[in-house]
């Protein structure tokens, strides 16, 4: 007997088929989702020119803080404010500090506004290339948290903070080019590292943070940090990188060193 309505067997299949496809991508995880796009979209990453910005380990506009002995190998400098917000000395620093005027740490502060002012000027310019990058490979990868992972090459956004509560790995090699993009603030446990593998080199990653930058103590960083905000690090920290910050820099006994 046939019943009225029925449907043929053929859409039943179809009907259960489209089911367990939605639920396959329903219980996949976000982290999968985004690295399946990157391969088929990923495109990479032109270095962010720096400018004169580049020549700067330590470059803000706020002044730098230190808690003595910390030590520095780059230029340093701090504009538009006076160079007496430049509370770095002579003895920390491998290389020149820069200031607006001639109240910056004495003896060995040289005085040069003009230069200041054009570095400062790339800085906001490299600030707004990378932030304004797009074609993202990883969107929100970890929903903020990266712990634990291994970052390959390319574009990442958050739209929220960034968190590194344990060890981060980055891979690649000497031409790839890493751009963070991050929305919030970006806070580093202590004793957290990040390791870099394949020949991947620090002077090509690029932390660009809205929010402040955070480094806990005796943690170690990797790569350009741009900031919009505040970039301090905490006692023992170190970095591998540039700290290009757009308000304040605060040092407590932390090794700084600009990447080759």
């Amino acid at each position: 007997m046939k019943l009225k309505n029925a449907l043929p067997i053929s859409a039943i299949l179809l009907v259960g088929l489209m089911s367990s496809c939605e639920k396959n991508m329903e219980n996949k995880s976000f982290d999968q989702l985004s690295n399946s796009e990157t391969k088929t979209t990923f495109q990479p990453q032109q270095v962010v020119h720096l400018g004169v910005a580049g020549d700067f380990v330590i470059l803000s506009k706020a002044g730098i803080t230190d808690v003595y002995m910390s030590a520095i190998t780059g230029d340093v400098g701090s504009s538009p404010i006076t160079g007496a917000a430049i509370l770095v000395t002579c003895d920390e620093v491998v290389g020149t500090i820069y200031s607006v005027d001639a109240a910056g740490p004495l003896p060995c502060t040289v005085t040069n506004a003009t230069r200041l002012t054009t570095a400062v000027g790339d800085m906001q310019t490299a600030y707004t290339d990378a932030a304004g990058r797009s074609n993202r490979d990883f969107l929100n990868l970890g929903a903020g948290n990266i712990g634990g992972k291994t970052l390959t090459p390319g574009l990442y956004k958050w739209s929220t903070d960034l968190l590194l509560p344990t060890d981060v790995i980055i891979s690649g090699n000497s031409t790839d080019v890493w751009i963070f993009q991050v929305a919030g603030t970006i806070n580093m446990s202590s004793a957290v590292r990040i390791t870099l593998t394949g020949g991947a080199l620090a002077k090509n990653i690029f932390w660009v943070a809205a929010g402040a930058v955070t480094l806990g103590t005796t943690s170690h960083f990797e790569g350009n940090i741009l900031g919009q905000t505040g970039i301090n690090m905490q006692i023992g920290a170190t970095i591998n990188g540039r700290m290009l910050a757009q308000t304040a820099v605060t040092l407590q006994m932390n090794t700084v060193t600009q990447p080759e």
